[in-house]
């Protein structure tokens, strides 16, 4: 029977839209600074970071001689975005896409969970996941990816090609969306490679500096918030002679032994998409949910071992978390929770109490072991129940090796 039946499916629509109503209006209540959240003013990265981007951006050209430039050239779009909506400045129009882009995925989750044998888990995930992270939601383009990579992986059921192209697109926006591929089938690889190659080429030809972003990521080191920041954290009670400083565009540590954590964490990374390829090796089993929960399992897992884990990397793991659970029966739904507690823990450590992970007291420290402990038994528990859902158990070799060893010990 189709879940998108009935009275009582009617009720549950509208109690899903009445929240997100509610909780969208003080989400933009907030960045139009009716009601203030405490902590540093999360909407600057718009006011002034990305207009000043959209400035050099409409001279034909990308911010060469900006090092907080991270992003892969298609972002240039999502910049100048607001010009879209003129009869609004930019901080605001930027606002208003942010909003519409939340009521796209809401409407995609949805509109998958009215077909026969989907649930509507998903959308509530995305209901709450996304003001649980307050209204950095809002004032960051992550939403504008997200909403392209939950398109992608609702399409790619059916439609491989849609997959790989809106992929791609979304890669470069903000890379990480290449990691819906994980077990995408040979036709979207082919379409995101061909999508992929016209753009960049495209890119490349309008304005010079479209692959500048790749010597800034590299030059990167460890942000605050990261899982290997909190060896610094308490090494700082240790007597620790580091300084924690704004560097290439978000608050790092810098000092003795950074390099080396930060190395490391790249070695984390590397031993994760290992163990993914493994995955891939040995994966026999597909299910309906098969596609998004192999794109979920590597984001949280490039995410919990990254570098940098800012705020509104969790937008991400929300949105492929509900997409995860739009499919009746999902094996993510334990780690889907745990991002969607991760997400209330982060707004705790963002903005509000960001002070106090900044001086890596008591109180920081525990919100980011809090934090990036449930990132951590979150991938654990996805990568599990990911190997379990579709490797096959070697029951007959088990047995065999059992019974060999019965037959030898009653001799």
């Amino acid at each position: 029977m189709s879940v998108g039946n009935g009275a009582g499916t009617g009720t549950g629509i509208r109690a899903v839209v009445a929240v997100f109503a509610v909780t969208r209006c003080l989400l933009l209540l907030c960045v139009f600074r009716v009601l203030t959240v405490p902590g540093p003013d999360v909407t600057s990265d718009v006011s002034v970071i990305y207009q000043g981007w959209y400035e050099v951006l409409r001279t034909g050209t990308y911010p060469l001689d900006d090092v907080t430039w991270q992003y892969p050239p298609a972002a240039a779009l999502a910049i100048l975005s607001p010009a879209a909506v003129p009869f609004l400045d930019y901080a605001s129009g930027f606002f208003v896409l942010a909003l519409l882009a939340d009521a796209l995925v809401l409407g995609l989750l949805l509109y998958a969970a009215g077909r026969p044998g989907k649930s509507r888990a998903g959308a509530r995930i995305w209901v709450w996941g996304v003001p649980l992270l307050g209204p950095t939601a809002y004032a960051r383009y992550d939403l504008m990816v997200t909403a392209v990579a939950v398109a992608a992986l609702l399409a790619g059921v059916r439609r491989p090609r849609v997959l790989g192209a809106l992929t791609a697109f979304g890669a470069l926006l903000k890379v990480w969306p290449v990691l819906l591929l994980a077990r995408a089938p040979r036709r979207a690889w082919a379409a995101a490679a061909v999508t992929a190659g016209v753009f960049l080429l495209a890119c490349h030809a309008v304005a010079p500096g479209a692959f500048a972003f790749l010597t800034f990521q590299r030059d990167r080191g460890t942000e605050v918030e990261s899982l290997g920041a909190l060896v610094f954290h308490v090494a700082r009670h240790f007597g620790w002679r580091g300084r924690v400083q704004l560097n290439y565009g978000s608050v790092e540590f810098l000092g003795p032994y950074v390099p080396l954590v930060s190395t490391l964490a790249m070695g984390l990374t590397a031993a994760a998409f290992g163990w993914l390829l493994l995955w891939r090796l040995r994966a026999r089993r597909t299910g309906p949910s098969t596609l998004a929960d192999a794109a979920f399992t590597a984001v949280l897992l490039f995410t919990t071992t990254s570098r940098v884990i800012s705020p509104q990397y969790l937008i991400w793991l929300v949105g492929l978390a509900a997409v995860c659970l739009v499919f009746g029966g999902a094996p993510m739904a334990r780690p889907a929770h745990l991002v969607l507690a991760a997400a209330g823990v982060t707004l705790l450590e963002f903005p509000i109490w960001f002070s106090h992970v900044v001086a890596s007291d008591w109180l920081g420290v525990l919100l980011l072991f809090v934090r990036n402990g449930l990132l951590a038994v979150a991938s654990v528990s996805a990568c599990r129940r990911l190997w379990r859902s579709t490797v096959p158990r070697p029951t007959l070799p088990v047995q065999q090796v059992r019974t060999r060893v019965f037959s030898v010990l009653v001799r």
